[in-house]
């Protein structure tokens, strides 16, 4: 693959940024993909390794050593026919995904891996410059009807099988614009949404119908989870006026903090804070948006989502921001020997943090003081992690005397997501596990599918708070599954 002795000749070459003092004044994307020269040694580093573990690594099963080599071979549209295969929506996952490819590439045993997001990022962007990324309109119709909740990457990518397999397919989204958590829980400087614009654009060129501001289910949403619906409509109007259902809404119900004070002025969950924004950027005006300009914010939770908070508080213009998490700090580099080919524990540093930040960790939040019903400070303590002899499992304890108490005049919690929407699953009877997802496996023949006839569920809605190349996996194969139940056959991959 690529060159045979590339991977000693040549070093990792990541993506450029833009200085942090120049975007932290706009919110556009600011990472600058490789040229067709860069890109070309990337592809060259690629090993022929004889089992490609990256292939595993990816969730979507990416055949990444191939359109590597044609990279490298300067074949840009047979690289994206190939990335296509596997993957509906590689604009999203070249910019967004945390790449466990490249965790589990076989030169990173012991170098830097093969850039593999950077390949993908750039094979995408050149294909959609030539013109490549064109409508799959189907030859044949089939007269079947599929309504698919959720307009996420599960949702986009099922209803875009579906819709080449010929099935009549409409999309419900209870936000205003298309693209769930893409288009409001991701930032514009991370992924622009024109790019989601242009899927949308293509997949109705295919025969995909949006409904947006509609709300599936029983109307009732749980505080923290977003919508724009003008209309509900009850699930036993979708059952019966569609063939299948795909259950496809994100996880989206986020972690709260119920400790004194909670219920101060300026303390919000991120998914109240980050859509604003996002709005404002695709010119909506907003009443009373959450701000962060001149203020003391605060970000509990150490993930993507609160990263996010971070560069959206840094463009606001916030005085300070502070971002602090329970668990431990990880270490700088992870444990290759034990962890490869597998996702590592180890510190990272996002392109928010470099925009200004402090950062702590085992840190725990006690209470939350104010003036006047608007929080001014939050209490906080160390704690210590140690392993329970007895379990085995670890435990948390507070430091004695380390309490201290941080300005704060906007508070924002990232603690994550512990459900989908469960009005949604309720009005449709399905079942739930004990984390609350929708009960259905991925195995057999009854893969995907709920308790309810002919009812299906992928994505988040599925196996909870993940990744957008899970999304895009599952709702792939859940389309599979649809298809084979709708015609007793399917030619869609698996």
């Amino acid at each position: 693959m690529g060159k045979i002795t590339g991977f000693m000749e040549f070093e990792r070459q990541d993506e450029r940024y833009e200085a942090p003092e120049t975007r932290r004044q706009h919110y556009r994307e600011f990472v600058l993909h490789l040229s067709d020269a860069e890109a070309k040694i990337q592809g060259a580093r690629c090993m022929d390794c004889g089992i490609p573990f990256c292939n595993n690594g990816c969730p979507v099963n990416n055949i990444i050593p191939d359109f590597n080599d044609l990279v490298y071979k300067q074949d840009w549209q047979a690289a994206i026919e190939v990335l296509h295969s596997t993957n509906n929506f590689p604009e999203f996952t070249g910019r967004i995904c945390p790449a466990p490819c490249e965790a589990a590439c076989t030169l990173g045993i012991n170098e830097l891996p093969v850039g593999i997001k950077s390949i993908e990022h750039a094979i995408i962007d050149k294909a959609w410059e030539n013109g490549w990324v064109v409508p799959q309109v189907p030859a044949v119709k089939t007269g079947k009807k599929v309504a698919v909740v959720g307009s996420g990457p599960a949702g986009m990518a099922a209803a875009q099988q579906l819709a080449r397999a010929g099935h009549d397919v409409t999309v419900f989204e209870k936000r205003d614009r298309i693209g769930g958590l893409l288009r409001y829980g991701i930032p514009d400087f991370k992924m622009e949404k024109g790019h989601i614009d242009l899927r949308v654009k293509q997949m109705e060129a295919e025969g995909v119908t949006f409904k947006t501001s509609v709300l599936i289910g029983d109307g009732k949403l749980p505080a923290g989870v977003g919508s724009d619906a003008k209309t509900t409509i009850n699930a036993a109007d979708v059952m019966s006026q569609f063939d299948a259902v795909v259950l496809a809404g994100g996880s989206e119900v986020p972690r709260d903090l119920p400790v004194p004070g909670r219920e101060l002025d300026g303390v919000h969950f991120a998914m109240e804070f980050l859509p604003q924004q996002n709005k404002v950027n695709a010119g909506d005006k907003l009443k009373d948006q959450i701000k962060a300009t001149g203020k003391n914010v605060i970000v509990i939770g150490g993930g993507d989502t609160g990263s996010d908070c971070v560069g959206t508080s840094n463009r606001h213009g916030a005085t300070s921001v502070t971002q602090f998490e329970l668990m431990p700090q990880p270490p700088e580099q992870e444990n290759k020997p034990l962890v490869w080919p597998y996702w590592p524990l180890k510190m990272r540093t996002s392109s928010s943090h470099e925009e200004g930040c402090d950062r702590d960790w085992s840190i725990t939040t006690k209470e939350f003081r104010g003036e006047g019903g608007k929080v001014k400070s939050v209490v906080t303590a160390r704690v210590e992690w140690k392993r329970d002899e007895k379990t085995g499992q670890m435990k948390m304890s507070e430091v004695p005397g380390s309490e201290k108490e941080l300005p704060a005049d906007l508070v924002l919690f990232a603690m994550g997501f512990t459900n989908p929407v469960g009005g949604v699953l309720e009005a449709f009877g399905v079942d739930k596990d004990a984390r609350g997802n929708a009960r259905a496996s991925t195995e057999g023949d009854t893969a995907y599918t709920t308790n309810v006839p002919k009812v299906f569920a992928a994505g988040d809605m599925r196996r909870g708070q993940s990744l957008v190349v899970w999304a895009i996996r599952e709702g792939r194969q859940c389309a599979r599954a649809v298809d084979e139940f709708l015609m007793g056959t399917t030619e869609l991959p698996r």
